[in-house]
């Protein structure tokens, strides 16, 4: 089929302004790497755009050096993992009996959750609530206090509403109960809706490193993320200290090629790439995941 001549240019603006936005999402992210890569004393000359002007692995080594990497790394992998499985698999049971209208008092228990989106109890009676469960320094208080999203659980019980309920009447006539059903018929449908929510769920794990600093002191349990925002204030205090401790000025002479942003842009892309590698497996869902679940009634 061939093209007018105005067909060429309205799809070759579309692809320029796309080529632009691709642009713009994706620069950020290779400037930083590129600042990872970096020597920290040329940096602070500016100019790093696109490559870098002296290449170093010292913002790397500084990160690595630190043993307690490995262990926060398995740490953040087994909550990831544990936090996703647990959490979609809670919120889809809530979310299919919130779907079903002969569930007595279903819109106050709906009035209830809505309500937990805009209001929590704050950061201090949170904190008393997990001492009094016995959950601090435990490795479930990074599991249990998230286990139920709201946000997600409307859109499970939205994509649920339009499973045709004939399928679900023709188990119950087969003799199968409702976790038969949810798990024999409601889940497997849902594929795509479950592969979205837990890619966003396995993201809020994977990034989430201000709950374990506040609720976990056992170094042994930190998450890489955690730990990694602890060598980042660590080096920054180090830097700070330079001009009044001969400690830190000798420490930071044998860093004189690391300074506060490189090494920062060093943890983001070590905090980064790992869930990163996850999205193109499951991009082909977005779209019918999210819009179906959030829109279609």
């Amino acid at each position: 089929m061939r093209l007018s001549q105005g067909d060429k240019i309205f799809f070759g603006v579309n692809y320029a302004l796309l080529a632009l936005l691709g642009f713009v999402a994706f620069y950020p992210f290779w400037n930083a790497a590129v600042i990872s890569f970096n020597s920290g004393s040329d940096t602070m000359l500016g100019g790093i755009t696109f490559w870098p002007r002296e290449f170093s692995l010292q913002n790397y080594e500084v990160v690595f050096k630190d043993k307690r990497l490995i262990d926060g790394f398995i740490i953040s992998v087994l909550r990831t993992i544990a936090g996703t499985a647990t959490s979609i698999l809670a919120t889809a049971i809530f979310a299919y009996s919130m779907s079903k209208r002969q569930l007595m008092g279903r819109n106050f228990y709906m009035v209830v959750a809505i309500i937990t989106m805009y209001f929590s109890g704050g950061l201090i009676p949170t904190y008393l609530l997990i001492r009094e469960l016995n959950l601090m320094n435990t490795f479930w208080v990074m599991i249990i206090p998230g286990i139920i999203s709201v946000w997600n659980m409307i859109i499970f019980r939205t994509f649920f509403k339009g499973i045709p309920e004939g399928l679900e009447e023709s188990a119950q006539i087969d003799g199968s109960s409702n976790w038969g059903i949810l798990f024999r018929i409601v889940l497997p449908l849902s594929g795509p809706v479950i592969a979205t929510l837990s890619l966003f769920t396995a993201v809020y794990h994977w990034n989430d490193w201000f709950a374990p600093s506040i609720y976990i002191s056992n170094i042994n349990l930190l998450p890489i993320q955690t730990k990694l925002q602890q060598i980042l204030n660590s080096n920054i205090m180090l830097e700070q200290m330079q001009n009044l401790d001969s400690g830190a000025q000798g420490h930071l002479s044998k860093m004189r090629s690391v300074t506060t942003k490189s090494l920062s842009m060093a943890t983001m892309m070590i905090a980064t790439l790992p869930i990163l590698c996850v999205y193109p497996f499951v991009q082909k869902y977005f779209v019918k995941g999210v819009l179906i679940g959030s829109l279609k009634e």
